[in-house]
């Protein structure tokens, strides 16, 4: 049986980002159409709307850029997508590098100036200790 994937839905082609937009992997899609990926966004999950206020992680919260602390939104977000990930059988993830609930061994580091620092976000984390290897669109190849 084919491995099953749980993915960004941003890289899947979704508008979902903060910004109202996507950014689609052509690897994920293809992996999509195969029937071996499953699309989610954590952010919608927990309840925030798009297009919406860029949020980083500072301090071990996830805080928007006009200073709201979204950190509830984004837990609950990322268990329903954990959730999900487990209920369709997925056993990895492709999720989006550096954003605040899929950025993984990176993310950006609160100041809302494009600083890079290691980390994961909210996502990434719970998906890691549940068991589930990790890629970003940037680290994986097809195959793996």
């Amino acid at each position: 049986m084919a491995r099953q994937y749980v993915v960004s839905a941003c890289l899947a082609g979704e508008p979902c980002r903060y910004d109202g937009g996507c950014s689609p992997c052509p690897a994920v899609q293809r992996l999509i159409r195969a029937g071996q990926a499953l699309p989610v966004c954590p952010e919608t999950l927990g309840g925030l709307p798009t297009p919406r206020v860029p949020s980083e992680i500072r301090g071990g919260r996830v805080v928007a850029k006009d200073g709201t602390d979204v950190t509830d939104a984004f837990t609950r977000g990322a268990e329903e997508a954990l959730r999900l990930a487990q209920e369709n059988g997925c056993t990895a993830a492709i999720l989006k590098a550096r954003a605040p609930s899929c950025g993984s061994g990176e993310i950006y580091d609160g100041t809302f100036t494009g600083t890079r620092v290691s980390g994961e976000g909210v996502f990434a984390r719970m998906a890691r200790e549940a068991g589930l290897e990790i890629w970003n669109e940037e680290t994986f190849t097809e195959g793996k």
